[in-house]
């Protein structure tokens, strides 16, 4: 089985034999999936626990042997075996979000979870608490894997880039909350202190944003009037321009046609007197 399209660690080269490691410890030790539970065989080989997955996943009967270390029965381009390795990804993790809502994958995650490997909280407050991984939704596709602090209650974003290409559909939105009902001796205490905003050592006073807001808006409003009455006198200006302009135009024109008629005249009693 051709395993190329992601580099292990030099460590684990140097330790391992990649060609006498099964598919899913090989998959779970590479840099990057160290969030992901190594799932038991037996779980996948029952159908019952795959059901409705077929139809989500392309090649699935081909990603499902890669998973489980069957060899293709004819050769593959280079191509084929990128989209395969692609759908195996996919499938792993949608079986993935299911067995680690089972006694098992909790007992698994529970684990990983005591020795802080999905990572620490980076709130001051709640002093390293360690994270779960949580999804933001069910459905693969739709946001990338988050981690949940169970002490502020919040959610952030993985601390290494390494981690921000997982699915949070791997993880779904149920598994870090059943967990903690399940173990309850791990649901930490509140952070025993809270930020407080000060200035010159006095708290802020809720109202004073909203006030230093309201002051804003109304310099804002001040200003804006104040460009809309500039405006309007130099478009005012403007049209007093044009409206002297054209009664100068008229004036000359009038002038002009004065001159016409008195020098008409002149060539007329001109004419006359010969």
């Amino acid at each position: 089985m051709d395993r190329k399209y992601k580099d292990t660690s030099s460590e684990e080269e140097d330790s391992l034999n990649e060609d006498e490691m099964a598919w899913i410890p090989w998959y779970c030790n590479l840099k990057g999936n160290e969030f992901f539970a190594t799932i038991d065989e037996d779980y996948i080989n029952d159908d019952f626990n795959l059901t409705g997955l077929s139809s989500l996943v392309q090649f699935y009967d081909s990603a499902l042997g890669i998973i489980l270390d069957s060899d293709p029965d004819d050769p593959l381009s280079e191509d084929q075996q990128e989209a395969l390795e692609r759908s195996a990804d996919i499938l792993y993790g949608l079986i993935h979000a299911r067995y680690i809502l089972t006694p098992k994958g909790l007992a698994h995650m529970h684990e990983k979870f005591k020795k802080a490997e999905f990572g620490r909280c980076p709130r001051v407050f709640c002093q390293n608490q360690p994270v779960l991984p949580v999804g933001l939704a069910d459905m693969q596709g739709v946001d990338t894997v988050k981690v949940y602090c169970p002490r502020c209650n919040d959610i952030f974003n993985p601390k290494y880039r390494r981690h921000s290409h997982i699915d949070g559909a791997y993880f779904g939105t149920t598994f870090p909350h059943l967990l903690l009902i399940t173990y309850p001796e791990l649901i930490p205490t509140k952070p025993p202190q809270q930020y407080i905003p000060k200035i010159y050592g006095f708290k802020i006073h809720k109202s004073a944003r909203e006030r230093q807001l309201q002051i804003q808006q109304k310099k804002n409003s001040l200003s804006n009037n104040n460009q809309n009455n500039q405006n309007n006198i130099n478009n005012n200006n403007n049209n007093n321009n044009n409206n002297n302009n054209n009664n100068n135009n008229n004036n000359n024109n009038n002038n002009n046609n004065n001159n016409n008629n008195n020098n008409n005249q002149q060539n007329n009693n001109t004419n006359t007197n010969k």
